[in-house]
């Protein structure tokens, strides 16, 4: 069974940095579309970060200049690092894995597995 295990969450000032990793067991890095996705209280998830078979990386809006996801193979993780965080970026961070060709930040019923979440705390 496929699982994911989120860490590195916690409770920072605004402008500060966390990195985030998810490692993955029972499938890999490199053979999936790997997301980094984000639910704040009251609101909808939505994709923050995804990185493709490939390698290739796409971003939220919101975060594009200020957060790189990458993935280490040989270890099987995925992270998200997280820089100039804002209030705004508070919210619980799911990492999720998709094994096909498609690989996007909105589609999230697409995605076949997903992590129990780590909590990123902003405040100003």
């Amino acid at each position: 069974q496929v699982r994911l295990v989120e860490s590195g969450g916690g409770s920072v000032q605004a402008g500060e940095s966390l990195r985030l990793s998810c490692t993955v067991s029972m499938t890999t890095v490199s053979t999936n579309c790997m997301g980094w996705f984000r639910q704040a209280p009251g609101k909808n998830r939505e994709g923050v970060a995804i990185i493709d078979r490939s390698g290739t990386t796409n971003y939220a809006d919101a975060v594009k200049g200020r957060f790189t996801i990458s993935r280490d193979i040989g270890k099987n993780t995925v992270y998200l690092q997280m820089n100039r965080l804002k209030p705004e970026d508070t919210a619980m961070y799911y990492c999720a894995a998709h094994l096909g060709s498609w690989c996007g930040l909105t589609r999230l019923s697409y995605y076949d597995d997903w992590g129990q979440g780590t909590q990123v705390t902003v405040s100003s």
